[in-house]
């Protein structure tokens, strides 16, 4: 653990509230939001999900968002079906979802003016953030390492911050992400509606500008899209694709304020992307030294197959690496129905968050 001091760290912990889940073993799960600071200015909002009654032994877990919806509007919707974060806790394990800089109720430096400009909150500074919450996450539980489980975007950050930070991560699970395996992407990198047309090479720094905005509606294409049957309701909840689209929104107290209405999200993680799919490793895996899981999904329109098995094959110094392709899986795969891949997803995260981390000393 690091030796910076807790107290400037942490700030305005508020508890939510406690609610009772269904499920086989009935738990009261309560919420907490706190605020940690990462650089000077920039504050990051978080939420811990637990249950007073955990008995100790499993890690905690930091839930790392994608590149356009944040951390609660990711995983821990208010119905059934649609709260990764829940799961986890049934599971055994205090949860922490954080909001990277420029997302949800984090700070969102450079979003309040015009578009245009360098993408904001490139992965460098996202793998900064992931430090300060993990340093606060191991004061707040007394663990010397946690877990970290990334949702694409988020998976290469946790995996950056991982290669960089091998001794505080027990375990790594990285989902529908992409690698840098090759250059070659159907909808990303060089070729795609991404790349600049006078620099086929390079990102589109002009159409997609510092930060992008975001409807309820723009959430669905891509995901019907990789749902392969024509009634998508058969695949997915409504229920779940209301709650994700109204705290998509609800995530940026500006939405309303456009019409319609739309939530802004930072534009690195999709420049970092363009990066990836292009063929540039913006890390490598050789350093990370936790359980890795990397996780698949059959449809999914992100990752591709050789990024799973290329960041398989690079983590030769982990404690044991696992992959696993989920069968006719989505993107969004936590958050299709459970016989459309979701209980493969919970099941296989669940077996590796299980297995024993050799414990590393506090400073």
């Amino acid at each position: 653990m690091r030796s910076q001091p807790m107290t400037p760290r942490l700030s305005r912990g508020i508890l939510v509230g406690a609610i009772l889940l269904g499920g086989t073993a009935q738990a009261a799960i309560t919420r907490q939001e706190f605020s940690v600071t990462s650089d000077p200015g920039v504050e990051l909002a978080v939420r811990e999900v637990s249950d007073n009654n955990l008995q100790p032994g499993r890690p905690p877990v930091v839930l790392l968002h994608g590149a356009r919806v944040p951390g609660v509007a990711s995983f821990d919707l208010p119905v059934e079906g649609g709260s990764l974060a829940a799961d986890l806790v049934r599971a055994g394990h205090r949860v922490f979802i954080m909001d990277a800089r420029g997302y949800g109720g984090s700070s969102r430096g450079g979003q309040d003016g015009s578009q245009d400009g360098q993408p904001l909150a490139r992965s460098n500074a996202v793998v900064r953030d992931i430090a300060a919450v993990v340093d606060v996450v191991q004061a707040r539980t007394g663990r010397s390492q946690v877990a970290l489980l990334g949702w694409a975007a988020g998976g290469h950050w946790a995996g950056m911050y991982s290669s960089q930070n091998p001794d505080e991560v027990s375990h790594l699970v990285i989902y529908n992400s992409l690698y840098g395996a090759h250059s070659g992407h159907k909808t990303l990198g060089p070729g795609s509606d991404m790349a600049d047309p006078n620099k086929p090479g390079e990102f589109h720094v002009k159409r997609f500008g510092a930060y992008r905005l975001n409807t309820a509606a723009s959430l669905l294409p891509s995901w019907d899209r990789s749902i392969p049957i024509e009634d998508k309701a058969a695949w997915r909840d409504p229920r779940v694709v209301e709650a994700y689209q109204t705290a998509a929104l609800a995530s940026d107290s500006t939405s309303a304020s456009r019409n319609p209405p739309s939530f802004r999200a930072p534009s690195g993680a999709v420049a970092d992307s363009f990066d990836l799919a292009s063929g540039r490793k913006l890390w490598d895996a050789g350093p990370i030294t936790a359980h890795v899981l990397v996780i698949r999904s059959e449809n999914d329109f992100w990752s591709r197959p050789e990024d799973v098995t290329t960041l398989a094959q690079d983590s030769r110094r982990a404690a044991s690496v696992r992959t696993v392709t989920i069968p006719g899986a989505t993107h969004y795969v936590h958050l299709d129905r459970p016989e459309r891949g979701r209980s493969r997803l919970i099941t296989e995260v669940t077996r590796t968050l299980a297995r024993p981390a050799t414990v590393k000393p506090c400073d």
